[in-house]
Order: structure tokens, then sequence, then C-alpha cells
């Protein structure tokens, strides 16, 4: 069954443009033909076709279901965008395919990428969610000052770990992540954090990590943490 996605899928029964021509330029679909409809909040809707227009592709509901979540608590992941955007953008579809539940975009010290087009990003999301048939899209934040997000999480109740690669005695993230616990973990820039904000991490909570014994790019130390994760909580 073809899987398509509209933000407002009980308020309209129009395809949003770009799924519009995907269904009837791309897969030939005809009136009469089945689809479904995902929202990115848990809303599954079996639909079918009503008008074949790639601008404005109409359809009837005929069974809504509402997906429960699997889990009620999350990983969010801080991480300083790479200089080369296809990284990032990998990184960003694989951690929602594993199932991240929020990506904060941190502009360090030593970040080489000090803009980003989110509105970019949310198509990822919604492709990849759409490829996975995860049925919550994580949420992905603007840009933020690394001081400003350390602040913000002051009051969380969430474990909290940074990971860098200063040689300093530090626990692998495996071994002390506990399961079933909203997470945040800071991943740094190709730079890596400086030690001033490691230092203001740790004043604000913030555990100090390692993903391993090798030396890891930014979106990799991304996806490592996810999947560390992932494996805590299965």
């Amino acid at each position: 069954m073809n899987l398509f996605y509209s933000h407002n899928l009980l308020e309209s029964n129009i395809l949003p443009e770009e799924e519009s021509a995907h269904a009837i330029r791309v897969l030939r679909l005809k009136c009469g033909d089945e689809i479904e409809i995902i929202d990115g909040k848990g809303l599954l809707c079996k639909a079918k076709i009503t008008l074949e227009n790639p601008k404005r592709c109409e359809f009837q509901i005929i069974e809504k279901i509402f997906i429960e979540k699997n889990r009620n608590f999350d990983l969010h992941i801080a991480i300083a965008p790479t200089k080369g955007i296809d990284r990032f953008e990998w990184f960003v579809e694989k951690a929602t395919e594993i199932g991240i539940g929020k990506i904060t975009p941190l502009l360090c010290q030593f970040s080489e990428r000090k803009t980003l087009k989110t509105e970019r990003l949310e198509k990822i999301i919604i492709s990849a969610c759409k490829q996975s048939q995860r049925f919550y899209f994580p949420k992905i934040e603007e840009l933020t000052n690394f001081e400003t997000f350390i602040k913000q999480t002051e009051n969380s109740n969430s474990q909290k770990f940074i990971a860098h690669c200063y040689p300093t005695e530090k626990p692998f993230l495996k071994n002390i992540c506990l399961p079933a616990k909203d997470t945040i973990i800071l991943i740094g820039a190709e730079g890596d954090f400086s030690r001033d904000e490691i230092a203001r991490a740790e004043k604000y909570g913030f555990v100090s990590v390692s993903m391993g014994d090798s030396r890891l790019r930014t979106e990799t130390a991304g996806i490592i943490a996810c999947a560390t994760f992932e494996f805590v909580n299965h």
C-alpha cells in the first residue's frame, strides 16, 4: 500500500502538492485507488482517491487508525551540523529511521556551518518516516547556540551526556545509559567541543562519555548514539 503524508489529515481531504504530484505523476494512481496517509502524530488513515489531480489529489477517508506510541520516553540529540550539509542530512535521515525523538542543531565554538535550512530537513524526516513506516515524526529544532541549549536543560529530568574525544577518563555511553528514561546527548562539531564547552555542560549536569575507541565523524557519532540508545532499550 502506498503511504503518503498530510499534516492536517482530519481538516482537509487534499494531499499536499508534493504528495499529490508523487501519487499522480510518479505512481500514476487513479480515482478509486486505495492509499494510506499519516500525519506524523500517530494517525493512520486508509483512503481512496476521488480526484486524480497532480496539484491537488483529493481523497475520501475509509478508516481511521490511531497508533499508540510504544514507549513514553525519547532520545534527544543536540548536534553541531557538519560543514558538508549532505553528511548532516544523512544523519537526520538515518536517525529518523532508527527512531530518534528530537534533533537540535547546535551552534558551537568550533562550528564550521553557522546557517541551516530546517525546511529541507523536515522533508527528509517525512521521507524517512514514510520509508521506515514510523507514525511519529521526530521534531527538528532551529539552529541553537550551545550555551542557550544547555541552560534550557537545567531543570530537565532527562539523563544527560556529552560525547567528546578529549583524553580524559570517561565511561562508554553503552555502560551508563539507563533504559526507559528520556535522554539528551550532545555531539560536537568536526573540531569537537571546546574544553570550556565541556566544562559548562558538566556544570549543567551533563556526564562526559565515550562512543568507543575510534575517533568518529560527527554524523557517525550521532548514529552510534542513536543505536546505543535503541540497544539499551530493547
